[in-house]
């Protein structure tokens, strides 16, 4: 059955094969004919991928091994049939497109032993899942996934040093030759950069009931997935975490009859398709919120990067109540919906209902609320679990939603536990925002009360994060869902000259490249991190990043190459936003501005890196011009610098 919110408009069954076939190789191609995917039956299922006549994967295999058979091995083909995906689908929360196109085709080959492997090939990637048809419970002991390279690729990956990992390492850049079986494993997503221009971005989908993947090398030019083991048994360790005492021997334990998740790999040789794909979101299963309409993302005030250190104001700053009035005051100065009241807030981390002394908590609800300004409350998820009804509670109160944090896995029985916290949070009408956090991997389709995810080296590691990494994050994180980066720097600095503490919190890259963050990274809770006082202080600059939506119409990458630049272009209703970031390199970038509308004369107002930027980095300049479609736009970036602008 079609989605309600599904505007399709074909889905038509090309062809159908009963009954055992002999046949040994299939292939299925993009709509457009370019993307091929080849698949051979021997003794396992052989996949190779092309872009017309290039050789991009070679000869890949799957299989997954259950408690008592290995699923793809001497694989015996009952039918096959094919089918064709064209629909027009209503993004519940549009983060970068409201309606969202999902054309493929699609192969599914019914194997002997009640399970399945089906293909979707799209125009800019391709996807593959199993299936299964068992009866009870099965327990899932491994799954093979295995993909080879026909040349010496790059692979821009982040390798934790074991399955416990707050997925914030920098990003490393090996070559695939050079990587050896015995060197550090990957979590998703990957972007490989082929001999020749093509980009592959490796990550899953329709996440449910199962752990996250890893990849390490094979030791001969090729990738293999690992996964953690399922825990059984937990120990106490400390505040915000538990020790896994003893492990299953599988990954999953589950229904026998289920859809596993989607292997996919975003395939261009256009950087740009990079970083505008929705495959993620087209290949998970659809919202399971009737009413989705209370889901109100935006913008939030966040004083835990700053420590709450105010100045210049009559009273003490810290966790207390002028505190907390003087970040809703601002907030609603400018229009932010929400603050977040993060570590710090309760008198104690395992207890979610007594806030600190200092605070009366149902004061500053009852303060914000005739300001419109809404509470966010963090919390680690271990308290959370061991507190399930709290959800009910706050909202009760009158809190918006909470910032859940510290998962730092991704096992069976923590994806599971995103879920729960998912629906129950849902069930109250309250959002989520996952901290220390594994990437979007499609929950925040089914809830879409889910606004973001960390998972990222984002500014709230100081001097740890720099623009050379940041620059990947279009093309890789940001690529796969919602990222919560907690941009803002008013205290901008290059990095050499960074000294974050803090008292003076400070963000790597210039003014220009912090508030073309906004524009740049998806999020639908999107942070503005620094001290109200600077904001206050650096009114322009703050008057233009919290009108910049969270929401959008429509996106369109006007520019992009890997690990260098990319420019972007957002519109919210009549609006077009514009935000363009660098690497170290400073350079100039002549942008088409044909996607506006014709014969119109439309104000652009701009903040770009002054002359002394690559050196100074708040020296910033704000200017206004007029422009129409046939408009040349040229935008000069300094090293580790940022353009920001608005078209109306």
């Amino acid at each position: 059955m079609i989605h309600k919110y599904f505007t399709p408009v074909l889905i038509a069954l090309l062809c159908m094969y009963g009954g055992k076939i002999s046949a040994k190789e299939i292939s299925v191609q993009s709509p457009d004919g370019k993307l091929k995917v080849n698949i051979e039956l021997k003794d396992k299922i052989y996949y190779s991928v092309y872009s017309g006549s290039d050789l991009l994967l070679s000869n890949c295999s799957l299989t997954m091994t259950l408690d008592n058979e290995v699923l793809g091995k001497q694989p015996k083909l009952k039918s096959l049939k094919r089918s064709k995906i064209e629909e027009s689908v209503k993004r519940e929360i549009p983060l970068k497109n409201a309606i969202v196109e999902n054309h493929c085709n699609t192969l599914r080959m019914n194997m002997a032993g009640n399970y399945a492997i089906e293909f979707r090939i799209f125009d800019n990637g391709i996807a593959y899942r199993f299936l299964t048809d068992k009866k009870g419970e099965i327990e899932v002991k491994g799954e093979d996934f295995r993909i080879n390279f026909p040349a010496d690729y790059l692979a821009h990956m982040s390798q934790p040093n074991s399955f416990k990992t707050s997925y914030e390492y920098p990003y490393t850049h090996i070559q695939t030759k050079e990587y050896k079986s015995t060197d550090r494993m990957s979590y998703l997503p990957i972007l490989l950069e082929t001999d020749k221009q093509y980009k592959i971005l490796i990550s899953e989908a329709d996440l449910q009931d199962y752990p996250c993947m890893f990849l390490k090398s094979t030791g001969d030019n090729g990738m293999q997935s690992l996964f953690p083991k399922c825990p059984l048994e937990f120990g106490e360790d400390g505040d915000r975490s538990l020790k896994i005492l003893k492990e299953a021997d599988y990954i999953a334990k589950t229904s026998g009859k289920r859809n596993f998740p989607w292997r996919l790999f975003v395939i261009s040789d256009d950087d740009r398709d990079i970083v505008s794909n929705e495959m993620v979101y087209n290949l998970s299963s659809p919202c399971e919120l009737e009413d989705y309409s209370w889901i109100k993302p935006g913008q939030v005030s966040w004083e835990w990067w700053h420590d709450a250190r105010l100045y210049g104001v009559d009273f003490r700053s810290g966790y207390n109540m002028d505190s907390y009035k003087y970040y809703i005051d601002f907030a609603s100065t400018f229009g932010i919906p929400y603050i977040i009241m993060d570590e710090g807030w309760a008198k104690s981390t395992r207890d979610p209902f007594t806030p600190n002394p200092t605070i009366n908590l149902q004061e500053l609800i009852k303060y914000g609320k005739e300001r419109n300004v809404k509470i966010v409350l963090w919390l680690t998820w271990l308290t959370v679990e061991n507190h399930f009804d709290l959800f009910k509670t706050f909202a009760d109160w009158g809190i918006a939603g909470v910032k859940i944090d510290f998962m730092d896995r991704s096992d069976q029985w923590m994806v599971n536990y995103y879920e729960r916290v998912a629906k129950e949070a849902a069930k109250h009408k309250l959002f989520v925002d996952f901290h220390g956090s594994f990437k979007p991997a499609g929950l925040e389709r089914r809830y879409p009360n889910v606004l973001s995810y960390e998972g990222v080296l984002g500014m709230e590691q100081g001097g740890n994060c720099k623009p050379a990494n940041s620059i990947y994050l279009p093309f890789m994180r940001n690529a796969v869902g919602p990222m919560d980066f907690t941009p803002g720097s008013m205290l901008s600095a290059q990095p050499e000259d960074n000294r974050s503490t803090r008292a003076n919190a400070m963000g790597s890259g210039t003014r220009a490249y912090q508030m073309a963050l906004f524009v740049v990274f998806e999020s639908g809770l999107q942070m503005l991190a620094d001290n109200p006082v600077y904001y206050y202080r650096e009114r322009p600059c703050t008057e233009f990043i919290s009108s910049v939506p969270v929401v959008w119409d429509e996106t369109k990458v006007l520019d992009a190459k890997v690990g260098e630049y990319v420019v972007i272009a957002r519109r919210s209703g009549e609006k077009w936003f514009l935000g363009a970031i660098t690497n170290n390199t400073g350079r100039e970038l002549e942008v088409d501005l044909s996607f506006l509308p014709e014969n119109k004369k439309l104000h652009l107002t701009y903040f770009e890196d002054s002359i002394n930027a690559d050196r100074q980095a708040m020296d910033y300049k704000k200017k206004e011009t007029e422009v129409t479609s046939s408009t040349k736009l040229t935008m000069k970036l300094v090293r580790n610098g940022g353009w920001a602008g608005v078209i109306e």
